[in-house]
């Protein structure tokens, strides 16, 4: 019925209605118009009735007695007729054939769902052959023209969906439509069904799922014909009695009630049953009334209950048992007709069946504390398929191993030593024994499991590999083979030629020096070859003859010579990145197959305008940007860097997008994220562009973490705008910024998410989780909330079949079950902290905390990190796209920004720079660009600030610079080595904005140049002010004078204050900038005593602050007449430096220079007394 809302043909016509003559022709539009024939009573089409001619099952004939006019019908004993008479042949025909073809049509199924209708379109009565009417997500209601109460009309209606229209009440009057097999009404709010229900003689499927049903009326019984009842996700707490009678149904579906006991002798009594659905209650025991077996019921699902201890030992005709995501410690069952059993995400330590299961299939006991293998499971004659990984064997019984049955094996992620050896030949085509404690494999293993095409033996220490065979002709079938994570040196390579049909190798992260060229040649089948994480030198050049390779991945080696891979024909996939490479020789013509190639971390490589062009047709070019200069702050890029690894897997798209800025907010902070959007690729893409300006924009409104997080993530939803309708992405959000809350941290980090993309904290050499994952299976919180909120979790664990997410950017029409509130948390960083990984679901499936924090903690380039952690997600059997960033945290020693560390810090008031080294001194030039142009220093104190920021600004500059070359300067300190505190000296971020009306600018010099680091809007300027108590320390090498620029001498307990610049109406509104530091002596003054809600001289008002100690800077501060806000700075008695005698004549001299040409200020009275060996050196 697609077509019902688009117009076929119109026109205005001659008409005429009915067979017989008594009508006269008139003038009328006529249109034809999905199935129905509409002609208004009027010739204007705007205005009048329009009669509406069903011609479904109707006729369309050639009237002879009129030239060019055609008579159409409807169908039925109330037939009518109309009569259209055409200008010309050709218009006529053309009616005829389109009306003939609607003629012929039986519309049998009408499909209205999202469409928010209200009622029943009325030209759907006249359709009488409907039967099956979809009404599903809309907002019917009951007393309407076109209401449910109507719904009668439709004589031959057999299937009924009303599924999700909120109606609150059961429409009784559908008890009347008696045609009626099929009848969907869930998640409608019902919380009864009347009894007028038991009319339905003829229904086959009743479906009230999502509903507030406690009980079931006895009427329901009469429905013999009824085969399926749904009753999940309502209120029950127990079996309903009415089953009893309902003897034409075989399941009982009563999943997301809320049983808390499963009585046996309830289900005994219920010869009919076979399959008992009882997933996601709240079962805590299960009771047998008497010892009578039950040998009806055949299915049981009691998944994701609370189940400690399970005994189903009385249902003998038991053939599979669903038992996952309970606690269970011991599991007992009859094994007369067992098939499979599925019991992984328990704490099972035992699992009895008896008698032996001789039809059992398949059996999946992972993620338990099982310390050996069931005995009966080796007895099991019959067994393909055995899942014991994630428990604690520590070996592998030989009866498994030598099973003439077992097909695939799972035994990945315990604690084996080794595997015994294969005497007999075996059927064993898939096994996989990572993450274990082995050393060596069989040496049979490819000689008697000939049927072997599957082995994953990564992270365990082999080091070595048995041989393929004794001959020289090898019978292996292996095609799959993952080693990545071993100790295999060379000496393994030539045993990989006994696998001629090999398709994938995985070798990474092992301690390969070489790889033969003759060995290669031989592996001409081989599709996909990883090779990362050793140390090869180059790439054999017999790769070219590895006709079938689509994905080469050897990065983190120390390749210097461009293999050549350009000519293979089925090329797609290469990645290089993190070798030694210098230049790339290519082919004239690339492979057109060729799709993504990935160069990046090759830092000698430089590749020509001519090689750049010819790559210009791949989809995906990675390639090193070389550094532009920017006036981004140098402070905020020592601590932290990242690196970022996407990969498709066997999908052909990704679907995973990743956000990494690390000059976030002028430079004062980072943002990094990571968006997964599983099937779509469209939602990260459009995050991963305008999440972080949504972030700048809302981190403006508000300095609460928690505020502006949850509006970043709000205002996201929002503006995804239709693409966000039905599709989802998980997000995870992590930003770094300075620490205004907590004194002892100089940065804080604050993480968002929603979804399964999580961000890890390796803090000490321990993973610190910090997200959250919002999905039904690992937060049982939310998915009682979406139970309680009447969603259907289908038996795949996801909300309406749709996704297991229950928090996710988009997915807006499964609101309420689908929110995008995200799970907030801040951690200050600390000096432990070392780095910090984000990932997407794929990447924490396979790899622990703990693994992920131990593989890349030791790793020095932050994108071969991310690298490896992609790699080793592959090769343990991720087959998904995955996507892995890794930031290293240089929140320590390394990172420190003190003068002895050797930053490049702002000269005197922002005009020169000085670089000091620890090591043998080395003349460097000053740079202007240092990236610090939001820092400065002063000696002064607290009441006057804004004398010192003044100062910058006027005219005499000059004079205040050279008169500051006469003061002591203190060693920079950075927030890292703060000392600790003492006296009432705390962290005071300050801000205050101070009005001017000497001048448009804002300033009263005669100057029209702002203040470096001082942002001016119009007549506002905001000076944020950060004081510190700060400990010095001795340096090891004294540091050399740079030219024109002053020494600063250690002082042991030096103390300083901090002024950083908050731009006007910026990102980092209330949020600390790095700052200089310097060392000085503050003093308590009146204008730091009282200053909340004081009105300042000038006009403007200091806001009120509950947590923070302003600082009135400006308006009481003596001002020159040529500077705004200039002072003469108090000289303090503590702030002296003591200069090493070997330097004293080269401090003499640079003073000197400063001083000549120039009158001396005199020193104040209580200056006056010179130290023989302490000398005023300039800021």
């Amino acid at each position: 019925m697609d077509h019902l809302d688009r117009i076929l043909l119109s026109g205005i016509y001659n008409v005429r209605k009915g067979k017989t003559q008594l009508h006269k022709w008139a003038e009328r539009l006529v249109v034809l118009c999905g199935t129905c024939l509409i002609v208004s009573s009027v010739k204007d089409c705007q205005t009048g009735k329009m009669h509406i001619l069903p011609l479904v099952g109707g006729k369309v004939e050639e009237v002879k007695r009129r030239q060019h006019s055609l008579a159409f019908s409807s169908a039925g004993a109330q037939a009518q007729t109309y009569h259209v008479s055409f200008e010309t042949l050709a218009e006529c025909q053309r009616w005829q054939r389109q009306a003939s073809k609607v003629v012929s049509q039986r519309i049998s199924t009408v499909d209205l769902s999202c469409y928010s209708l209200e009622e029943v379109p009325e030209h759907l009565f006249y359709s009488q052959d409907i039967t099956y009417l979809n009404l599903r997500h809309n907002f019917m209601q009951l007393e309407r023209p076109g209401g449910l109460d109507t719904l009668y009309r439709f004589s031959q209606l057999k299937g009924l969906n009303l599924s999700h229209n909120k109606l609150g009440l059961f429409p009784v009057l559908l008890c009347e439509i008696s045609t009626l097999t099929e009848l969907n009404l869930s998640c409608n709010g019902f919380h009864d069904l009347p009894s007028q229900i038991g009319n339905l003689l003829n229904l086959q499927t009743l479906c009230v799922d999502g509903n507030f049903l406690t009980t079931l009326p006895e009427e329901l019984g009469n429905l013999q014909q009824l085969s399926s009842l749904g009753i999940s996700f309502n209120n029950f707490s127990h079996i309903p009695e009415v089953y009893e009678k309902l003897t034409m149904l075989d399941k009982v579906v009563m999943a997301g009630n809320h049983l808390e006991v499963l009585n046996l002798g309830v289900l005994n009594r219920m010869s009919h049953i076979k399959h008992v659905d009882l997933r996601m209650n709240h079962l805590k025991t299960v009771v047998t009334e008497n010892l009578e077996g039950n040998k009806y019921i055949t299915h049981m699902d009691l998944r994701d209950n609370q189940l400690a201890d399970l005994d189903l030992n009385s249902l003998c005709s038991l053939e599979q048992l669903h038992c996952e995501r309970n606690q269970l410690r011991e599991l007992t069952l009859s094994g007369f007709s067992l098939r499979t059993l599925y019991a992984s995400s328990n704490r099972l330590t035992a699992v009895n069946v008896y008698p032996v299961p001789s039809q059992l299939t398949s059996l999946e006991l992972s993620r338990n504390l099982l310390e050996c293998v069931p005995d009966w499971a080796c007895e099991a004659k019959k067994m393909e398929i055995l899942d014991v990984s994630c428990n604690l064997l520590t070996e592998v019984p030989m009866r498994i191993l030598s099973s003439l049955s077992l097909r695939k094996l799972m035994l990945g992620h315990n604690q084996v030593q080794s595997l015994p050896a294969l005497v007999d030949h075996i059927p064993l085509e898939v096994l996989d024994i990572q993450h274990n404690l082995l050393t060596r494999l069989p040496d049979t293993l490819f000689s008697k499991a000939l049927n072997l095409r599957y082995l994953n033996a990564s992270a365990n220490s082999l080091e070595s590999l048995p041989s393929a065979g004794a001959g020289e002709e090898s019978l292996s079938a292996l095609q799959l083979l993952y080693l990545t994570n071993n100790l295999l040196t060379d000496q393994c390579v030539p045993v990989l030629v006994g696998h001629p049909h090999l398709r994938i190798l995985h070798l990474a992260n092992n301690q390969l020096q070489t790889f033969p060229a003759s060995k290669l040649n031989k592996l001409e089948q081989l599709e996909e070859l990883n090779l990362s994480g050793n140390k090869l030198k180059t790439i054999p050049t017999t790769i070219a003859n590895c006709r079938r390779l689509h994905t080469l991945v050897a990065h983190s080696n120390n390749i210097s010579i461009f293999p050549e891979i350009l000519q293979l024909p089925q090329i797609q996939f290469v990645d290089l990145s993190c070798n030694d490479l210098t230049e790339i020789l290519i082919p004239e013509a690339l492979p057109a197959t060729l799709q993504d190639l990935d160069l990046t971390g090759n830092t000698n490589l430089v590749l020509e305008h001519k090689t750049l062009d010819t790559f210009s047709h791949i989809t995906t070019l990675k390639i090193d940007q070389k550094p532009l200069p920017t006036t981004d702050s140098t402070v905020t890029s020592t601590f932290w860097s990242h690196g970022l690894a996407e990969m498709a897997g066997q999908r052909n798209k990704l679907c995973v997008s990743a956000l990494a800025v690390d000059n976030f907010a002028e430079g004062v902070g980072a943002v990094y994220g990571m968006f997964d959007g599983d099937r779509n690729e469209e939602l990260p893409r459009l995050l991963q562009c305008t999440m972080a300006d949504v972030l700048l924009e809302e981190v403006q409104q508000s300095t609460n973490d928690t505020v502006f997080m949850a509006n970043t993530f709000l205002v996201s939803h929002r503006k995804l705008g239709m693409a966000g309708q039905k599709l989802g992405s998980s997000a995870l959000l992590c930003y770094i910024r300075p620490d205004t809350a907590d004194p002892t941290s100089s940065f804080s980090l604050t993480v968002a998410n929603v979804g399964t993309c999580q961000a890890v904290l390796c803090r000490g050499g321990k993973p610190v989780p910090l997200s959250k994952v919002f999905s039904l299976e690992q937060d049982p919180e939310e998915a009682q909330r979406v139970k309680d909120q009447k969603a259907i979790i289908t038996e795949d664990n996801k909300v309406n079949g749709v996704t297991c997410c229950t928090r996710m950017l988009g997915c807006t029409y499964l609101y309420p079950w689908i929110l995008p509130k995200p799970h907030i948390s801040a951690t200050p960083l600390t000096i432990q902290d070392e780095l910090l990984i984000l990932g997407n679901k794929a990447l924490w499936e396979y790899l622990s905390y703990t693994e992920a924090v131990n593989a890349v903690r030791h790793v020095q380039d932050p994108l071969a990190a991310a690298k490896k952690l992609c790699t080793l997600a592959q090769s343990y059997g991720c087959q998904d796209n995955v996507g892995a960033m890794v930031v290293y945290l240089n929140i320590g020693e390394e990172g420190c920004t003190c003068e002895m560390n050797g930053l490049t810090l702002p000269g005197p008031v922002g005009f020169a720079s000085t670089t000091i080294i620890k090591d043998p001194p080395k003349p460097t030039t000053p740079s202007s660009s240092s990236g610090i142009a939001s820092e400065f220093g002063s000696e002064m104190s607290t009441s006057e600030v804004s004398s010192e920021v003044g100062s910058t600004a006027s005219d005499e500059h000059n004079t205040v610079g050279l008169d500051a070359g006469l003061l002591p300067r203190p060693e920079r300190r950075c927030s890292l080595h703060p000392t600790p505190t003492s006296g009432v000296f705390q962290r005071q971020p300050s801000c205050a904005t101070f009005s001017s009306n000497q001048s448009d600018n804002g300033l009263d010099s005669d100057d029209d140049q702002p203040v470096e680091g001082v942002i001016t809007n119009g007549s506002k300027v905001e000076v944020e002010v950060d004081i510190h108590c700060c400990r010095g320390r001795d340096l090891e090498n004294s540091p050399t004078l740079t030219e024109n620029s002053p020494t600063p001498c250690p002082e042991e307990h030096a103390r300083g204050s901090f002024f950083g610049i908050r731009r006007q109406n910026s990102v980092n509104s209330g949020i600390l900038l790095p700052v200089s530091k310097d060392k000085m002596e503050l003093q308590k003054s009146p204008s730091t005593s009282c200053l909340y809600g004081k009105k300042l001289s000038n006009g403007s008002i200091v806001p009120l602050e509950d947590s923070l100690n302003l600082i009135e800077v400006a308006t009481e501060a003596p001002k020159k007449k040529t500077g705004y806000f200039a002072a003469p700075t108090q000289l303090e008695p503590e702030d002296q430096f003591v200069v090493p005698r070997d330097l004293e004549e080269e401090v003499k001299e640079q003073m000197k220079q400063h001083q000549e040409g120039r009158p001396e200020p005199e020193p104040r009275e209580e200056d006056r007394t010179e130290l023989p060996e302490e000398f005023d050196t300039a800021l």
